[in-house]
């Protein structure tokens, strides 16, 4: 072929090429990007695990190098939302810590990234010496979730009702996440400040009813009181939307994990823990009434995500609702016709609107509805969801820009949704169906809580000197906190041997050893640990 028209002809197909790519429909920072048939895939790769990854480690690695503000502490710490520009004028997002560390905990167990556990350390002591209700007021020990002086590096109340006021759900996340610290770091501290939040919460949890949740929405720490919002609820009715909220099953997870522990009160605890479960299922499981959870709104709203939050622990704790199937299947259903987006309906997705009174769909609230009614389809075996959740986890992975800042879908890069409340459902679903999860090396998930996890042999001099293994067949290393438990790990090819605290384990399908479960590429490891800690897997 003439060079010059070889190039001429690379010219042209590179120019309609882009003329191509131009005329697609841009969804927040990138051209939508379909299949043959016409359906959403990710636009960074058409592997969706690949995508997944990818976009995994790039929102990590932009918030662990946000840069500082003025007083000295990390941009996240002061802020709700990521101006590239200027410091955004309003605080921290209620749940913005909370958030954060459920998501680097699995994190760290999928990368083995140490700067993931020291940044969660950061986060819980600083909110921990600068956040917490006096030991000596009427809801004590408890943490305010808004710094309302945004660089007094100070958080001592809430958003929208001012200094003195917490929430009371948020308050339950951040002891269930102490908790899973604890065990993570072996710090005590965290334990003893999730014990002084669950005593908080268990001393205050009253029956309830259709009104009021057994533990109100916000409350003045110092008087005792609700921070009243008379407002109209869904059925015209005046109410007190501070009195009612449903997000109450990270509190019931810490209350579990306390009386697991038996650490702490544990008389009130399995009170509190009836209670709050007793008015789950009497009411809001029954009436699909989710009420509040935003610290940003002042008016009477449903959510997503209090409803979604409590059909993740439905599925999780079936021991506790044993018609699980039909009422979380009711609440997604639910969620849809409430939260339903067909915009995006030509490229074969229905998405989620955050909430009733912002009716917009967010990258976390897709996610979130994607990764559990990916559960449910794994669980009950209803495959009826199973095709649209997976677009939406496609549709999710637009609003993560190239360098990892994460946009609220027409709204701002909410350091909430994009990062602490979006990177724990990717890996929630990888969970659910690994071939989610690239074929490489990753924890995806464990029953008890991953302490170390060694995936480049880092630690190598260190840990296995007192092991007889030769070290150079050493693939990868993990420690768990307790004794027994299980886990799942996606690997890109299966490993020779599998030894438990230095001795081998057989390949079986029941009790103690380890199961292979090959894959189109690589598979999924499931080891079954009992009365062991200390996994070293071979290549």
């Amino acid at each position: 072929m003439n060079k010059k028209f070889a190039l001429a002809l690379f010219l042209l197909l590179f120019i309609t090429g882009s003329l191509f790519a131009q005329q697609g429909e841009m969804l927040i920072y990138h051209p939508i990007k379909t299949d043959k048939a016409g359906n959403i895939i990710p636009w960074y790769n058409d592997d969706p695990a690949i995508a997944f990854d990818h976009n995994l480690h790039t929102i990590w690695n932009f918030w662990f190098n946000m840069r500082r503000d003025m007083n000295g502490l990390p941009y996240y710490m002061n802020h709700q939302v990521w101006n590239p520009n200027f410091d955004d004028p309003r605080g921290v997002g209620g749940d913005q810590f909370m958030m954060a560390l459920s998501s680097w905990r699995l994190w760290y167990a999928y990368t083995g990234d140490e700067n993931v556990k020291e940044n969660m350390g950061f986060l819980a002591g600083y909110y921990l010496s600068h956040g917490l209700s006096p030991a000596n007021c009427k809801w004590p020990n408890i943490p305010f979730p808004y710094n309302t002086y945004i660089y007094s590096g100070i958080y001592d109340g809430d958003m929208r009702n001012g200094k003195d006021v917490a929430q009371c759900d948020k308050a339950g996340s951040l002891g269930l996440e102490l908790i899973h610290l604890y065990k993570l770091k072996g710090d005590s501290l965290f334990l003893h400040a999730a014990i002084k939040i669950a005593n908080t919460l268990a001393a205050n949890v009253k029956k309830g009813n259709y009104d009021d949740s057994p533990l109100p929405f916000k409350v003045n720490v110092f008087t005792g009181k609700t921070a009243f919002l008379k407002l109209h609820d869904r059925d015209g009715k005046s109410t007190d939307t501070a009195c009612y909220t449903t997000n109450l099953t990270p509190t019931l997870q810490m209350f579990e994990e306390l009386i697991a522990l038996k650490k702490g009160n544990l008389v009130a605890y399995k009170a509190g823990f009836a209670k709050i479960l007793d008015w789950l299922k009497k009411y809001p499981i029954q009436n699909n009434k989710w009420g509040p959870f935003f610290e940003d709104v002042d008016w009477w709203s449903e959510t997503q995500i209090n409803a979604m939050t409590c059909a993740r622990y439905m599925m999780e704790h079936p021991q506790y609702f044993p018609e699980w199937k039909s009422q979380v299947k009711n609440i997604i259903n639910w969620v849809h016709v409430s939260f339903g987006n067909d915009k995006w309906k030509k490229y074969g997705v229905i998405v989620t609107n955050e909430q009733t009174v912002y009716p917009e769909p967010g990258e976390s609230h897709c996610a979130r509805q994607a990764a559990d009614e990916l559960l449910y389809t794994k669980l009950s075996g209803d495959t009826s969801y199973y095709t649209n959740a997976l677009r939406e986890l496609n549709w999710a992975s637009y609003p993560v820009d190239f360098d990892g800042k994460n946009c609220f879908p027409f709204d701002e890069p909410w350091l909430t949704d994009g990062y602490g409340d979006y990177v724990r459902h990717y890996l929630r679903a990888m969970d659910t169906y690994p071939n989610l999860a690239p074929a490489s090396d990753h924890i995806l998930s464990s029953t008890s809580i991953v302490q170390q996890a060694d995936y480049k042999g880092f630690f190598k001099k260190f840990i296995y000197l007192n092991f007889t293994t030769d070290t150079n067949k050493v693939r990868f290393f993990y420690r768990t906190f307790d004794q027994n438990g299980t886990e799942r790990i996606r690997m890109a090819a299966k490993p020779s041997a599998i030894l438990l605290n230095d001795k081998p384990i057989s390949e079986s399908g029941s009790g103690e050893g380890y199961t292979w479960e090959p894959m189109a590429q690589g598979g999924l490891l499931t080891v079954n640990r009992k009365n062991g800690d200390k996994v070293i897997v071979l290549e």
